[in-house]
């Protein structure tokens, strides 16, 4: 058995995103290369087993992650009931938006460049706070994204982009593609065969996890302007 070569500093935070606080959990390795903050999809949270995959993979290769819920306990409670709130795109990429702002002024990630990862509307949250903030975002990844739901600011986003899709989630490959072709800066997108929208098949998530990895250490080993 070989030791991480990485070990890793966890901690839960508060993240103030505007008048709301917000739960989350911040991993720091040894010499981190950059930080990643994920934005979930509908209906998750901070716990979504997917994202939290992800994140160890992030954090193994030497990347911080900040994984945090973009709706406070008494939102998700009735976002479990209506299912109105994960639509809420202009909410929540308010709140991507001020957790960028937070995360500038922690110290232990301050100087790192900053990647999104977004799932599933979440995707749309974190390509909108991209735009809003181009020089703070220095990559995104979406896995099994709506991207399209952020179509209004896709021509605005200055960091290059990886969108990840199942090549089962057809009707998700032709809304991805669509805003491919509305990003201006670079943008690839990767379908993972034989993955339907939530990458639940025997080894699709890893190739998600992989993807995501290796698109964030290329695109943050820049320092943060």
């Amino acid at each position: 058995m070989t030791s991480n070569p990485h070990a890793v500093q966890s901690a839960e935070v508060t993240v103030q995103a505007g008048k709301v606080a917000l739960e989350g959990t911040l991993s720091v390795p040894d010499h981190a290369q950059g930080i990643v903050v994920f934005a979930h999809g509908s209906g998750s949270s901070r716990f979504s087993s997917r994202n939290r995959y992800v994140a160890r993979v992030l954090n193994e290769g030497g990347l911080a992650t900040l994984l945090f819920d973009l709706l406070t306990a008494q939102e998700h409670e009735i976002d479990v009931i209506t299912r109105e709130l994960r639509f809420a795109i202009e909410l929540l990429s308010e709140r991507m938006i001020a957790t960028l702002d937070w995360l500038a002024g922690e110290a232990a990630v301050a100087g790192l460049s900053v990647g999104l990862f977004g799932a599933s509307t979440g995707a749309a949250a974190a390509l909108f706070a991209a735009a809003a903030r181009p020089g703070r975002v220095a990559a995104v990844v979406s896995r099994g994204g709506r991207p399209d739901l952020a179509m209004p600011a896709l021509p605005r986003v200055r960091a290059p982009t990886l969108l990840i899709v199942g090549s089962l989630d057809l009707a998700v490959i032709e809304m991805n593609r669509a805003a491919q072709n509305a990003i201006e800066a670079p943008c690839r997108m990767a379908i993972v065969e034989g993955a339907t929208h939530l990458f639940e098949e025997p080894g699709t998530l890893e190739q998600v996890a992989v993807l995501a990895r290796d698109w964030f250490l290329e695109q943050l080993s820049a320092p943060a302007q």
